[in-house]
């Protein structure tokens, strides 16, 4: 019984990791780069599939072998260090979290013709509603399992009916024609940046998972997760690709819904509705409760009013969003902000791992420590020449 309940966690963490990385930046900016560089856009997914892996690997380990969050394993390793973090991860997550609203509100206005504003409020209301239930924990992982599978039954369906060139697009996923920095950057950022990497690892502490008899299994989990957001990012790429290639022409005030419309017409644009709804309320969700974790352990009232603070948190998203709006060149933006605060926060951990005082007899893999410092220097350069 007790590993049944560990897996279905584990699960639940893979899919909350998963979708709070596939909302409606990860699709916009999957079909823009996928319009600029095409077959060789397989590439940089591959790329920045193999780092990702390297930061969850890493990152999941660290705290939950701990069983301390992120936060205070910063400030165990240097007084203040632990809130200089938790402000870059929530202020990263609220900018992410208001172009995740507004995909929320794009996909019911897809689906219903509703304003914008009007889908936005009622996701908004949705989302808080998971946290008013008193096993929000549980609700939260089946949520974010049933939307997930939606996703990514909705992606190959469209994959398939683009008909995309399959084995130009393979060769070019490992013998590129060209490369682009900035879109490594953005598609690391926008899968494990800012809160996304935390998003999983946070959820298992909460679950009682930790310690380092849970090693392989925490492992697993984070393989699934990545692996999760790849295949739905990499199909993403096919269905987009397959569009491109026919001469259509790509709305760049709403890329993905193009590709959509393209391979399905009219039915696309509904399937479009349902698939940035699903990825957008998915990562609100994600986004609200993996930032809030951050501020928990600070003091015993945020631990005990973190279900209010985190619905405090969507309705900030969603009204900034109600008098900003411009989501399309937000959601760019915010991935690539999100994959310089990845650095940063993964060298943290990383000198955290290495101090007995903070995690005991355990020993973090030296290999692990290496890619660790590898993903840390790539993205770091990689910075500096998007700059």
């Amino acid at each position: 019984m007790a590993s049944n309940k560990s897996s279905k966690a584990l699960l639940g963490a893979a899919f909350l990791m998963a979708t709070s990385a596939v909302g409606p930046g990860f699709l916009t900016q999957t079909t823009v780069f996928t319009e600029q560089l095409a077959t060789s856009f397989g590439f940089i997914i591959l790329i920045s599939v193999i780092i990702d892996l390297c930061v969850q690997f890493n990152i999941w380990q660290i705290v939950t072998v701990s069983g301390k969050h992120a936060q205070d394993l910063a400030n165990e390793l240097f007084p203040g260090l632990g809130y200089l973090l938790a402000f870059l991860i929530v202020i990263g997550g609220l900018a992410f979290n208001i172009g995740n609203v507004a995909g929320a509100g794009l996909g019911i206005q897809a689906m219903t013709g509703v304003p914008v504003e009007t889908g936005a409020l009622v996701s908004a209301a949705m989302a808080i509603g998971i946290f008013l239930f008193k096993e929000a924990g549980k609700a939260m992982d089946t949520f974010s399992k049933i939307l997930g599978l939606v996703m990514i039954g909705l992606i190959l369906y469209v994959a398939f009916t683009s008909h995309p060139p399959f084995l130009e697009a393979i060769h070019h996923t490992f013998l590129p024609e060209k490369f682009d920095p900035i879109s490594t950057l953005t598609l690391v950022g926008g899968t494990v940046g800012g809160y996304i990497s935390f998003a999983g690892a946070h959820r298992l502490l909460d679950s009682g998972i930790k310690g380092k008899e849970a090693l392989a299994q925490v492992n697993r989990g984070a393989a699934t997760g990545i692996l999760l957001t790849a295949l739905i990012r990499y199909f993403l790429f096919l269905a987009t690709l397959g569009i491109i290639l026919t001469g259509a022409q790509i709305n760049p005030d709403n890329p993905t819904a193009s590709v959509f419309e393209n391979a399905a017409g009219q039915l696309g644009k509904q399937m479009f509705g349902l698939m940035i709804w699903s990825a957008a309320i998915t990562s609100v969700v994600g986004a609200a409760y993996t930032s809030i974790s951050f501020l928990r352990s600070f003091h015993p009232l945020l631990e005990k009013y973190h279900t209010y603070l985190t619905i405090v948190f969507i309705l900030i998203s969603t009204t900034v969003f109600l008098f900003v709006g411009k989501p399309v060149k937000v959601l760019i933006f915010v991935g690539t902000l999100n994959g310089f605060v990845l650095p940063i926060a993964l060298a943290i951990l990383l000198v955290a791992s290495t101090k007995s005082k903070i995690m005991g007899l355990y020993k973090h893999p030296y290999f692990l420590q290496i890619i660790g410092w590898i993903v840390v220097l790539v993205m770091v350069g990689l910075g500096i020449q998007a700059i």
